[in-house]
Order: C-alpha cells, then structure tokens, then sequence
C-alpha cells in the first residue's frame, strides 16, 4: 500500500498547469496594502467609496479566521466563489481533457457531470448501494489508467446520509485523488475529513459558507488540501476572486460562531420533528435518514405529489429521475411554521 504522507501529488497535475506561471496582481508584488501609503500601483479609481479598491488577493484576514475555526492551517486553505469554483479548479488542475477521467458515485451532487462535460473529462458513474452507501469493489473495479479521482459527497445529496469512514478510508489507500464535498458537514455530527488531511496528501475537501453560515448570496467556498495542491490551484486561481463585500460578510458571520452553532442546533430538532410528522402520513411511504438539513422522501406519486404542493405556494424538489431515487422528494427542513405550512398541506392531500 502506498504511503500517503510520500506521494508526489505533482504527478497528478497536467503538466501545462505544473509549468505555468500565475498572474501576479499589484497587491502580490506589493502585500502589505493594509498600510496607510498612497496606492498608485493598481491603476485604481482613486477617489474612496469603501469599494475602489481592489480587495485582498489571498484574503489573508479571513483564512486565518477559518484557520481557527476549523483547526486547518492556513497553507492548506484556498477559497473560492462557492465550492462550484474550487471544484472546477480542481479540474482543470487535475484532469486532462479528453483522456483522464474520474468516478462518481449516483445519485449524488449534480454538478460533478456538469463540470465533466465543461471541462470535457470522461466520468464513470458507480451506483451506490440500496442504502445509500459507497460500494468500494465497484468502485475498483471501475478504475482503469486513465482514472484520476474518485468524488464523494458526504453527506450525499440528494440522499443525505453520510458514506461510511472505513469505506472512504479504503478509497484514500488508493493511488488516485479522493474530493470529498462536505457542504452539509455541519448538520451531521461527524468531525470533518479536514482534519486527515496530514494523514493523506491524496485527500482534498470541499465545504461551504451557503448552507450551516447561511450566507448562500454571498458564493463563499472553502477547499482544504495539501499545501502542494493549494499551490497548485492558485495558478489557475482568478486574481481577486473573492471580492472585498464577500470577506466582510464573511468575517462578519464569523465573529461570533455561537449564532451558527444555535442555527444549526435549531435546524437539527426541526429535521426530527418534521421527520417524526411526515411518518405520520400516508402518502409518505418512506423517510431516508439523513445528517443534512433536508430530507429525502418516498411518496405514493412524486410528480403528481411536487404539481399539487406548487398549487398549495410549496416549492420542493423532485428527485424521482435520479438513480435509486424513484418517487422521491427532497424536502428543505425550514422554519417551525414553513414545516408547518408543509405538513398541512401534506395531510389535506393525503386526505382528498
């Protein structure tokens, strides 16, 4: 078994991203722009307003609060417009269009086909198991010499359970990239796989200011990985992707993390609660578990199920076309009146 601490992860990079140099802004030649100089370095509009100038490359201030927040040091973080850029990032780091390719695990988070096609990869799907479950031997067997990476979403969306550790422990012995995307790590109790990331140089990780943080308008994404992986991804990383409103908005969130924790607490007891009541209905013929804050549900008939809560002013989502997913609705756990709302509407359909 290769040891994970002696891999060379340049021997996963496209050789043209190994070889290229980054665009260096004015704020990279010169870092210490928090001073009070006058900047006339960056052909910047000179009158102030709060916003004309630009904002901080490496967004210096707010990793270090994630640093300590989540225990990862801050050469191990990179941070993008939502997850969806990290991970397009990871591929075109990482994948050689046309030739490589990579595993997916069905169902699971949409945008890993979306960004396969963009960047034209080949994928490979492995269903996952009647729970929901990673299927390892499936998993290699499906790995040919043009396989680069294995993503996992855990918990797994739309199904929102998690994958099992010993099952993606397995996947990280293998010499191939293993992302796993925790954008809903937060409501499951489980202590992230950031916090392996000494243990495996293979492993990179993906979370989320939209979910937990509540802060989905802002598109904040945190990849954490291998100090050579961050490196890599920053040559390919746009100047100043993270604008200056998003880091004060973020930063803001973060003073106090008690607000987050009593958000996600209060989510926690309204996913039991609303679980409890949905078991209660007839049309309801399954509950799925989940470490998420939504619920995947099998129903009598999920189109005709989705059409009438749109009558009655619900919007869910109907997973019913993804694999394993037949008759299923993913249900947002909201607030104590919104799933109110939902099970009335539920009880007086199940009751006409």
């Amino acid at each position: 078994m290769m040891n994970r601490n002696k891999m060379d992860i340049m021997n996963f990079a496209r050789p043209s991203v190994k070889n290229l140099k980054p665009y260096a802004s004015a704020k990279d030649e010169f870092k210490d722009f928090d001073q009070e100089l006058i900047y006339l370095d960056a052909n910047e509009n000179p009158y102030e307003n709060g916003l004309n100038r630009y904002p901080d490359p490496h967004q210096s201030v707010l990793k270090q609060r994630i640093s300590e927040l989540k225990g990862v040091p801050v050469e191990r973080i990179l941070l993008g417009n939502g997850s969806d850029e990290i991970l397009d990032m990871i591929f075109r780091v990482f994948f050689e269009p046309g030739s490589d390719n990579i595993i997916i695990n069905t169902p699971t988070f949409g945008m890993f086909k979306v960004l396969c096609g963009v960047n034209n990869v080949n994928f490979k799907e492995v269903s996952l198991t009647e729970d929901f479950q990673l299927d390892p031997e499936k998993i290699s067997a499906a790995i040919d010499k043009n396989t680069k990476a294995i993503f996992i979403c855990s918990p797994n969306n739309p199904t929102g359970n998690s994958m099992k550790m010993e099952d993606i422990k397995e996947l990280l012995s293998k010499d191939l990239l293993v992302i796993i995307d925790e954008a809903y790590i937060d409501f499951s109790g489980n202590i992230s796989w950031n916090q392996e990331l000494e243990n495996y140089k293979n492993l990179i990780v993906t979370q989320t200011f939209s979910k937990a943080y509540g802060l989905a308008g802002i598109r904040l994404g945190v990849c954490y990985a291998d100090p050579e992986v961050i490196t890599l991804l920053k040559k390919v990383k746009m100047p100043y992707n993270i604008n200056i409103l998003t880091q004060k908005t973020a930063l803001k969130q973060l003073e106090d993390e008690r607000v987050t924790k009593q958000e996600v607490a209060e989510i926690i007891e309204n996913r039991k609660k609303l679980e409890t009541e949905l078991s209660k209905i007839g049309l309801v013929r399954k509950i799925y578990p989940s470490d998420s804050n939504f619920l995947l549900i099998k129903v009598d008939d999920a189109d005709k199920r989705y059409k009438e809560l749109i009558g009655q002013d619900l919007v869910i989502r109907n997973r019913s076309k993804e694999p394993l997913c037949e008759n299923c609705l993913r249900v947002t756990v909201g607030t104590p009146a919104e799933n109110k709302a939902l099970i009335k509407s539920l009880i007086y359909l199940d009751t006409k």
